[in-house]
C-alpha cells in the first residue's frame, strides 16, 4: 500500500483474486459515495439464494436508465423514419438498442466491481486538470437532455390541455416537487414510479398498434426489415445517423454505474459474480423493452403516414408531411382523422407526457452523480433540481418566446448536437477503465464485451461526427434564428 497525491493506492499480489477486487472497491475515500441518500439502501440476498429472489433484489437500476432510450428526443427520429421509409430503418433501431445494451452492461459492471461511478473514476484516475472540463461538459449534456424532456412534457401538456407552449414549458418546472417527494421515499419508490410510467407508454402503444383495427402491422415485412439492412433510398443514412446518434446518452453511463450501488453489495468473489450477472439480465430486459417501444413508434408512423403527403384535420386545416416536419405535433394532429378515432391522439399525448416525466427523473439523478463524482460537491436535492431544470427551461423559454411554437424541432436538434459532442468523453473513459486489469482485476471486460463495446463506441462516434456538420448548421439556425 502506498499513498499518491493524498489518495491510497492498493496493489494486489499476483494470483490473488479477491484482494484485487477489494483493492479497487475500497479505494473510495470515506464519505464520498454515489447518491448518498440511497447508497446501499436496498438489501440483496445471499449469492446462493434462488434466481427469482435475487432477481427481485437487483431489478430496477436498468429500468431507470432505459427511459433515456425512449425519451422525447428519440420520438422525432423514430416517427420520421417510419413515415419516410416504412420499416426500412427498423434494423437501425435494433442495432442501436443492441449497442445500448452493451454500453449499459459495461457501465453497471464498473459500478459493481469498483464501488465507484464513472464520474468518480474519471476524477480519481485521470489528471486533476480534467475534472472541471469533464464536469462542465457533463452538466451541459444533462441540461441538453433535460431540454428534450422539457419539450416533450410541454408539448404533451399543450396538446392535451391546450395550454400555450410557453406556459407549458414553465409548468414543467413544477415537477421538481414530484422528484423531491420521490427521493424522500427511497430508491424502490422511484423505480416503481418510473416503471409505472414505462408501462403507461407501453400500454398506449399496444392499444394504438394491436387494438385499433386500422394499424395492424405486417409482421412479415417487419421481420424481413430487421434482418436485411440497407440504405437504398435517398435520405436513409441521415435519418439512421439521427437514430443511432440519439441512442446512447452520456448521462446514462454515469448514472447506471451509480444506481447499481443502491444495492447493498458484498465484495467477495461469488457475490460480485452474482451482482454482475443479475445487473446484466436487468439491462438486457429493460433495454429490450425500450427497443420495443421505439420500434412501436416507428411501426405506428410506418402504418399511418407512409405513402401519404398530407392530411386534412378538423377545421379544414391541411397538414403536409415532409423531412422538416415537427413529427411529434404532426402525429398528434393527424392520428385521429387518419385512424378515425379521437382516442388515438390522446393515447399518443399521454405516452409522450409519461416519457418526458420518467426521463426528467433520471436526468436529475444523473446531475447529482456527476456533480458529486467530479467535484465532490453536495447540495440540497431541490437546489440541484432547480439547476438542472433551469439549464433546460431558460433556453426553451427564450427561443420559444422569440420564435414561437415552430422552434420545438430545432430545439430538439440542438439538444442532440450537444449530446453527440459529449458522448465520446463518457464512452471512451468507461471502456478504458473496464478493459484495464489494473482497475477491474479479474472482472475486466472479456472478449465479447471488449469487442462489442469498442466497436459500438467507435461506430456511434463515427456516425455522430459524420452527421455533425448538418447538425451544427441546424444548431446555428436555432441560435441565430436564421
Amino acid at each position: 500500500m502506498r499513498k499518491t497525491g493524498g489518495q491510497t493506492d492498493f496493489k494486489a499480489t499476483a494470483g490473488s483474486r479477491a484482494p484485487a477486487v477489494d483493492s479497487v472497491a475500497h479505494a473510495q475515500p470515506p464519505g464520498y459515495v454515489s447518491l448518498e441518500g440511497v447508497h446501499s439502501s436496498v438489501e440483496v440476498p445471499h449469492h446462493l439464494a434462488g434466481f427469482w429472489e435475487q432477481w427481485r433484489a437487483f431489478v430496477g437500476p436498468a429500468i431507470l436508465v432505459s427511459v433515456g432510450y425512449m425519451d422525447p428526443g428519440n420520438w422525432g427520429t423514430d416517427l420520421q423514419a417510419g413515415a419516410q421509409f416504412k420499416y426500412g430503418l427498423l434494423w437501425v433501431v435494433g442495432l442501436a438498442s443492441l449497442m445500448a445494451i452493451f454500453m449499459q452492461v459495461i457501465s453497471a459492471r464498473l459500478g459493481v466491481v469498483t464501488g465507484k461511478d464513472l464520474a468518480q473514476c474519471c476524477r480519481d484516475w485521470y489528471p486533476n486538470w480534467t475534472r472541471w472540463p469533464n464536469w462542465l461538459m457533463s452538466e451541459v449534456a444533462i441540461g441538453a437532455c433535460d431540454l428534450a424532456e422539457v419539450l416533450g412534457s410541454a408539448v404533451a401538456i399543450n396538446l392535451l390541455f391546450h395550454i400555450p407552449l410557453l406556459w407549458a414549458v414553465i409548468i414543467t418546472g413544477l415537477d421538481v416537487l414530484l422528484l423531491l417527494a420521490l427521493q424522500s421515499l427511497g430508491m424502490r419508490t422511484i423505480e416503481a414510479v418510473v416503471l409505472l410510467l414505462i408501462v403507461t407508454i407501453g400500454v398506449c402503444y399496444f392499444i394504438e398498434i394491436f387494438i385499433l383495427p386500422q394499424t395492424h402491422p405486417s409482421f412479415w415485412e417487419m421481420g424481413r426489415a430487421l434482418v436485411s439492412p440497407h440504405f437504398r433510398q435517398s435520405g436513409m443514412l441521415y435519418v439512421a445517423i439521427g437514430i443511432i446518434g440519439a441512442t446512447v446518452m452520456p448521462h446514462n453511463l454515469y448514472l447506471h454505474s451509480a444506481l447499481v450501488q443502491s444495492r447493498k453489495l458484498q465484495k467477495d468473489e461469488p457475490s460480485i459474480r452474482s451482482a454482475i450477472r443479475f445487473n446484466t439480465i436487468d439491462s438486457i430486459v429493460a433495454l429490450s423493452v425500450a427497443f420495443f417501444v421505439n420500434a412501436a413508434i416507428l411501426v405506428l408512423a410506418a402504418t399511418v403516414f407512409f405513402g401519404k403527403e398530407s392530411v386534412i384535420v378538423s377545421g379544414g386545416q391541411l397538414v403536409r408531411f415532409g423531412g422538416n416536419s415537427d413529427w411529434i405535433r404532426v402525429a398528434y394532429l393527424t392520428l385521429a382523422p387518419l385512424l378515425g378515432t379521437a382516442i388515438a391522439s390522446t393515447l399518443f399525448a399521454v405516452a409522450l407526457l409519461a416519457s418526458g416525466q420518467s426521463s426528467t427523473i433520471t436526468g436529475t439523478l444523473a446531475g447529482q452523480v456527476v456533480m458529486e463524482g467530479f467535484m465532490r460537491w453536495r447540495i440540497k436535492p431541490w437546489v440541484r433540481r432547480l439547476i438542472t431544470r433551469g439549464l433546460a427551461i431558460l433556453p426553451a423559454v427564450f427561443i420559444i418566446g422569440l420564435r414561437g411554437d415552430s422552434s420545438v424541432t430545432d430545439l430538439l436538434t440542438l439538444s442532440q448536437v450537444v449530446l453527440a459532442l459529449q458522448l465520446p468523453f463518457a464512452m471512451f473513459p468507461l471502456l478504458h477503465f473496464t478493459s484495464s486489469r489494473k482497475r477491474m482485476g479479474t472482472w475486466k471486460n472479456g472478449g465479447l464485451l471488449l469487442v462489442a463495446g469498442w466497436a459500438s463506441a467507435i461506430l456511434i462516434t463515427a456516425m455522430d461526427v459524420y452527421g455533425l456538420p448538418d447538425s451544427l448548421k441546424a444548431a446555428w439556425h436555432v441560435i441565430t434564428a436564421g
